[in-house]
C-alpha cells in the first residue's frame, strides 16, 4: 500500500534525506514523519547534529533498529533535556558500540525518551549514564572472577526496567539498587540478569526497601495546577537527586530554566512529602513576586547570610497573609534550634543565631531569652506592619542586626551547622547582583525553530505508546511509533452509488431508525416549580381546594431533552489480508467492509450522534499508520465519501496501539456514552512480532486501558477462526460475521442493537 502524499518530496526533506545518506528501505518509510517532529523542536544546528548521529547509528553495523529508534526517540527526549545532550548521549554508546555490549545499545535507545521524561534534565541524566556506565564496566569482562569478553549479562535488562524502577524510586534510590546487584551477582550472569530484570526476589526486596517518600514526577501535574490555581504562575519543574554530590548537598533554587528541587521528599514532622514540595514553590514564587534583586559586592559574607534569612522571613509573612494554612507547614518544616546549645569560645555560632532568629520570625511562642533577639524580632514585625516593606529595608535591618550582636568567634573556622538547615527554601541566587557580568549571562540560547517552507504539512509528528509484555507484565514505554495522516480522496460518487446498491436495505434500515431517533423533549409532571403550568394537575388541585381537601401544590411541570448522548469511533482494519476475494463472489473483504461502512456511516448521520472513522495498518512497530477518513467535527459528505472510496489494503494489524490512538480522539467528545467499534478480519499480527500471543494480550490490555477511560469497546470479526482469540481480547464484547457477505446489512444493524 503507498504511503499517503508520497508523491511528492519537497526538496527541504529531500536535502535532509541526502545528509542522513541511510540506505536502509524502512527509513526511508519513515523519515519524512520523523523530521516533521525534530523540526518542530530542534534548532538547526540541532538538527545538523541529529541527522549526523543517525548517519553514524545507521552505519554502525548493528542493523535497522538502532537508527529508526533513535529518528523516533530523540526529538521527544531532546524535548526535555535540551539538544545539547546529544553529544553526551552518543559518546555513551560510542563506548558501548566499542565494547562487547554493542547489542545493549537498542534497548538503551528504546528506553531514552521515557528516561528523560524521569529525569527532566541533562545533569540527571548524566547520573544516569554513569550508573550504567558502572555497570558495564565492573559486569562485562568476567566470569567467578576469570577475565574473559563477554558482554554485561544485566545492562540490557537494567535498560529495559529503568523506566519503571524510575517510577517507583528517586535516582539514588536506583544508585544504590544498581550498586547492590553488581556488589553481589557481578561474576554470575544468570543471577545477574535475573536481578537487574526483577525476577528475583532479592531484587525487588531491595527495590521496596529504597521505595520511599513522594517522588516529584508522580505529583509534578498537582504542582503545577497548584502552581497555576493558587499562584497564577507557571514554571518548569526540574528535578535534582540528593545523593550524588556528597560534598555539597544541593538545595533548591530556580533560574531561567525552571524551578529546581529534589526528586523525592520524605515524609518530615508530621508534613506530607507533598505538601514539602508546595511549602518549597510557595517560598520561591513568594521571592519571585516580591525580592528585589541588590548589589552583593558592598556586603561581606556574613553580612549577605544575615540579610538572606531575614528576606527568606519576609517573603514567609506575606505569603501566609495572602494563605494562612501555609503557616503550619512552615512552622513544622523549620527547625527549631536549642537555645545556647552553641559555645561561642570554640565555635562560630554566627548561622546558629541567625537560625534562631529567622524561627523567631515566623514563629510567636518560639520562647527564646535573647534580648536582642527579641528586639530585631520586635522591628522586624513592625516594618511588615507598615506594608510596604522591601528587600532595601529589610537588608538595612540584618546589617543592624549583624552589627549589634557581631563577636570575635564567629571568624572561627568551626561553624556550628546542628538544626539550622531550612530546607525547602532556595539558595537566593536570585536575589544578588554584581557590578562584574558573568559569562552566565549568554548561556540561555534562543532556540530558533526551522519552519518548512511548504504550506500543507503531509502529516502530524509522530506519537509514541507503550505495549503491553505479557512475559514481564510490563509496559514497554515508547515501543510503537504511530504516523496519522489524512486519507487520500477519490471519488465520492462510487459511495453513492454503494448506498443506491443498497436503497432497499436503506429503507428497512430508515424505519429502525425513527424507532431510535430522539424526542425533542419530555416532559417532567408533579413539579412545584417548573417552566409552564400543567393544567390537568392544576384543575385536579383547584377542585380538592374548592372541596376543602388539601390540594397538591405540584402544578407545574418542566421539560428535559430526552436524546442519545453517544460519541461512536469506527476502527477499520486496512491489512492486506482485506484483500482477499470474498468465497463465491467476484467481490474482495475491502470491498464488502467499503459498502458495509458506508451503510453505517449514512445510519449514524441520520440518527445525529458524533461519530469518526479512521483506518490502521502497520508495517513493523516503527510504522504503524492511522489514516483519518472522517472526523468529529465532519459532516458525512462528499469528502468524507471521497476518502472512503480510496480505501486500499496493506501491512499488517498492530491493533492495540491503533486502538490507543483512536481512544486519544474519542475521549475528548463530551458524551454519556462512548462506543469504539473495531471492524476487522484476523487476528493482530505484525512482520516483527514472532510469538502471536504478544499483540493479541497487547490488544486485551488496550481494552482495560479503554475500560478505565469510559469506553466500550466492541468488536465486528469476519475470521471464521477468530473464536480462538477473539474471546481472550474483548471477553463477550464481539460478534463473528461467518457469511460476510452479509456484513452490510449486519453491521447497521449490530450499531443500532449497541445503542438502542
Amino acid at each position: 500500500m503507498p504511503k499517503v502524499n508520497a508523491e511528492y518530496e519537497h526538496p527541504l526533506m529531500k536535502g535532509y534525506r541526502e545528509q542522513l545518506n541511510c540506505g536502509f528501505p524502512q527509513v526511508k518509510d519513515v523519515f519524512d514523519d520523523c523530521m516533521e517532529e525534530a523540526l518542530s523542536i530542534l534548532s538547526k544546528e540541532g538538527i545538523t547534529a541529529y541527522l549526523e548521529a543517525a548517519g553514524f547509528l545507521c552505519r554502525m553495523g548493528r542493523g535497522v533498529e538502532p537508527v529508526l529508534i533513535f529518528l523516533e526517540e530523540w526529538p521527544s527526549a531532546a524535548k526535555r533535556l535540551g539538544e545539547t545532550a546529544l553529544p553526551t548521549v552518543m559518546e555513551f554508546i560510542l563506548k558501548m558500540y566499542k565494547s562487547p555490549n554493542g547489542k545493549a545499545i537498542v534497548p538503551f535507545l528504546q528506553t531514552l525518551a521515557a528516561i528523560a521524561r524521569r529525569l527532566h534534565s541533562q545533569e540527571r541524566m548524566q547520573r544516569y549514564l554513569d550508573l550504567a556506565l558502572d555497570v558495564m564496566n565492573r559486569t562485562t569482562g568476567s566470569i567467578h572472577g576469570i577475565h574473559t569478553t563477554f558482554a554485561s549479562p544485566g545492562l540490557p535488562e537494567l535498560y529495559a526496567q529503568a523506566p519503571y524502577l524510575l517510577s517507583q524510586i528517586s535516582l539514588q534510590g536506583l544508585k544504590n539498587w544498581v550498586e547492590y546487584g553488581i556488589r553481589n551477582y557481578g561474576d554470575h550472569p544468570e543471577r545477574q540478569i535475573d536481578y537487574f530484570s526483577l525476577q528475583s526476589a532479592d531484587s525487588k526486596a531491595v527495590m521496596q526497601r529504597e521505595r520511599h517518600g513522594t517522588l516529584m514526577v508522580d505529583v509534578e501535574r498537582k504542582l503545577d495546577l497548584y502552581l497555576r490555581g493558587l499562584w497564577e504562575h507557571h514554571d518548569y519543574l526540574v528535578p535534582y537527586s540528593l545523593g550524588f554530590d556528597e560534598l555539597r548537598k544541593p538545595v533548591p533554587y530556580y533560574d531561567k530554566l525552571g524551578i529546581r528541587m529534589p526528586d523525592v521528599y520524605d515524609d518530615f514532622n508530621g508534613i506530607a512529602g507533598i505538601d514539602r514540595y508546595r511549602a518549597t514553590l510557595a517560598h520561591i514564587i513568594g521571592h519571585k513576586r516580591w525580592t528585589t534583586a541588590i548589589f552583593a559586592d558592598n556586603f561581606s559574607p556574613f553580612q549577605r547570610m544575615a540579610i538572606e534569612f531575614f528576606e527568606d522571613a519576609r517573603i514567609e509573612h506575606l505569603v501566609m497573609q495572602q494563605y494562612p494554612g501555609l503557616r503550619r507547614i512552615f512552622t513544622s518544616l523549620h527547625p527549631k534550634p536549642v537555645e545556647n546549645a552553641c559555645n561561642p569560645e570554640t565555635t562560630s555560632c554566627l548561622r546558629h543565631r541567625l537560625a534562631m532568629l529567622s524561627r523567631a520570625l515566623l514563629d510567636t511562642q518560639h520562647g527564646y531569652q535573647d534580648a536582642d533577639l527579641n528586639t530585631f524580632v520586635g522591628r522586624f514585625h513592625e516594618i511588615m506592619a507598615k506594608g510596604k516593606s522591601g528587600t532595601e529595608e529589610i537588608a538595612d535591618l540584618a546589617i543592624s542586626y549583624v552589627a549589634k550582636t557581631r563577636r570575635q568567634s564567629d571568624q572561627l573556622a568551626k561553624m556550628y551547622f546542628d538544626n539550622t538547615v531550612v530546607d525547602y527554601r532556595d539558595d537566593n541566587r536570585h536575589m544578588w547582583r554584581f557590578h562584574e557580568q558573568s559569562d552566565d549571562e549568554e548561556m540561555f540560547d534562543d532556540h530558533r525553530k526551522i519552519e518548512l517552507e511548504e504550506k500543507e504539512r503531509k502529516g502530524l509528528p509522530p506519537r509514541h505508546y507503550p505495549e503491553w509484555d505479557y512475559l514481564s507484565q510490563t509496559f514497554r514505554p515508547d515501543w510503537v511509533s504511530v504516523y496519522e495522516a489524512l486519507h487520500p480522496k477519490g471519488k465520492a460518487a462510487d459511495i453513492d452509488k454503494l448506498l443506491a446498491k443498497n436503497a432497499a436495505l436503506a429503507k428497512r434500515l430508515k424505519r429502525m431508525l425513527d424507532l431510535l431517533k430522539p424526542q425533542e423533549k419530555m416532559r417532567i409532571r408533579y413539579q412545584e416549580e417548573g417552566s409552564e403550568l400543567d393544567l390537568d394537575i392544576a384543575l385536579r388541585s383547584l377542585i380538592d381546594f374548592k372541596s376543602g381537601a388539601n390540594p397538591d401544590p405540584r402544578i407545574n411541570m418542566s421539560h428535559k431533552t430526552s436524546g442519545r448522548d453517544i460519541a461512536v469511533m469506527l476502527l477499520l482494519d486496512l491489512s492486506a489480508s482485506l484483500n482477499e476475494k470474498v468465497a463465491g463472489t467476484a467481490q474482495t473483504i475491502l470491498e464488502l467492509s467499503q459498502e458495509a461502512v458506508s451503510l453505517l456511516a449514512w445510519a449514524i448521520d441520520k440518527l445525529g450522534d458524533p461519530f469518526a472513522i479512521g483506518g490502521f495498518h502497520s508495517n513493523t512497530r516503527h510504522d504503524v499508520r492511522y489514516l483519518h477518513i472522517k472526523g468529529y467535527s465532519e459532516h458525512w459528505n462528499d469528502e468524507v465519501k471521497g476518502r472512503l472510496a480510496a480505501m486500499e489494503a496493506g501491512y499488517s494489524t498492530r491493533m492495540g496501539a491503533a486502538m490507543r490512538h483512536a481512544a486519544h480522539y474519542l475521549e475528548a467528545q463530551k458524551a454519556d456514552k462512548k462506543l469504539m467499534l473495531i471492524l476487522t478480519d484476523g487476528q493482530p499480527s505484525d512482520v516483527d512480532t514472532k510469538d502471536e500471543r504478544v499483540l493479541i494480550e497487547d490488544a486485551r490490555q488496550a481494552v482495560k486501558e479503554l475500560d478505565q477511560k469510559g469506553i466500550y469497546t466492541y468488536c465486528i470479526n469476519l475470521d471464521p477462526k477468530a473464536d480462538e482469540y477473539v474471546t481472550d481480547i474483548f471477553g463477550k464484547q464481539y460478534t463473528v460475521i461467518d457469511n460476510i457477505q452479509r456484513l452490510p446489512e449486519r453491521l447497521p444493524q449490530l450499531f443500532m442493537a449497541l445503542t438502542k
